[in-house]
């Protein structure tokens, strides 16, 4: 059986078909037959090897939503049918025996199995197998197979923070950028219960901002509004890939306040001593969820009503998309149906 997959065979270069043998099935596996895929900066960056890392040719896509089509031998059927809707998001498998597996973490497994970093095995492809069935997470009814397709990495990077973290309903929080990140993590905070301040360069999403759940609005563009906001969160959430004022940040924080770097800088985060130290404020840096903050995100959207804005392409469209999202342009996700 060929399996028709979208890669790009060089650095820059558009999705083309490209034809692969799956090979046989192991016993941990699952196909899932994937219906929508969501693009993500991180696929761009695959894609332009903007990390050094990539391998070619190009498979990327790591937001994935499909049914299960076939599993391997020791997948207990009674949890995961075949026909079951599920998505897969940015881990595909892991372990599930190390110490940090056996602790509940295994997005830290040091064998976990990358979706986007697979060459070509990505989620731009008509089946997807990931390398163990237990992160194959069957989808709430309530939540559209193309506004599922982001949650399972956009989703679970902003909202898996909350639960690290121990952010309360009584905590001030600010989420710096209003793009494909902040728009969920807006939404995520106000029905978590927090007072939520939207942070970004211009007032021109002040009123997207609100919309999606933000109180209080920050242009950083206008002289002295950060530093009038000092001292006011316990929690921000950067869902930025600029290089940010780190110090001017921290200012921000009450004392013992975190800052939760879930965007990608370009450039290494520099600060003063003397603005993290005193007040014993705490920068940390995130990735992708495990599978119980997995299921627990898409149990909360679903009960709440939260989901991306996105635009949706067909397949045919896919370097549409691609271009929309390597430019900035995308409001606020871009998703590109297979079907």
């Amino acid at each position: 059986m060929t399996v028709t997959s979208y890669a790009a065979r060089s650095a820059g270069a558009r999705l083309e078909p490209y034809g692969r043998e799956p090979g046989p099935l192991g016993a941990l596996e699952a196909d899932v037959r994937v219906t929508h895929c969501g693009v993500c900066h991180s696929d761009i960056g695959q894609i332009d090897d903007e990390y050094g890392i990539t391998r070619y040719p190009c498979v990327a896509g790591h937001e994935a939503v499909g049914v299960v089509e076939a599993v391997g031998s020791a997948v207990d059927t009674d949890l995961l049918p075949v026909g079951t809707r599920v998505g897969v998001g940015a881990i595909a498998g892991a372990c599930f025996r190390c110490a940090l597996c056996l602790s509940g973490r295994h997005n830290l497994c040091p064998r976990r199995d990358d979706t986007v970093m697979r060459g070509d095995r990505g989620a731009f492809t008509e089946l997807l197998r990931v390398s163990d069935w237990r992160t194959a997470y069957p989808i709430p009814d309530a939540i559209p197979s193309e506004q599922a397709a982001p949650m399972m990495c956009a989703g679970v990077t902003v909202f898996a923070p909350l639960l690290r973290h121990d952010v309360r309903p009584v905590d001030r929080v600010a989420v710096v950028g209003i793009g494909g990140l902040g728009h969920l993590a807006l939404q995520f905070l106000a029905h978590w219960g927090c007072d939520v301040t939207a942070i970004s360069t211009s007032q021109s999403k002040e009123d997207d901002a609100r919309r999606f759940g933000a109180t209080c609005f920050i242009a950083t563009g206008e002289e002295g509004a950060l530093e009038a906001a000092a001292g006011s969160f316990d929690f921000i959430l950067s869902t930025v890939s600029a290089n940010l004022p780190w110090g001017d940040y921290l200012d921000l924080l009450v004392p013992q306040g975190r800052i939760s770097v879930v965007g990608v800088p370009r450039e290494a985060i520099a600060v003063h001593p003397m603005q993290l130290l005193p007040a014993e404020k705490t920068i940390s840096g995130g990735v992708p969820a495990s599978p119980s903050e997995t299921r627990l995100m898409l149990d909360f959207a679903a009960r709440h009503g939260i989901g991306p804005q996105v635009e949706t392409f067909p397949v045919t469209e896919i370097n549409t998309a691609i271009d929309l999202v390597r430019g900035g342009r995308a409001r606020y996700r871009a998703v590109v149906s297979l079907t």
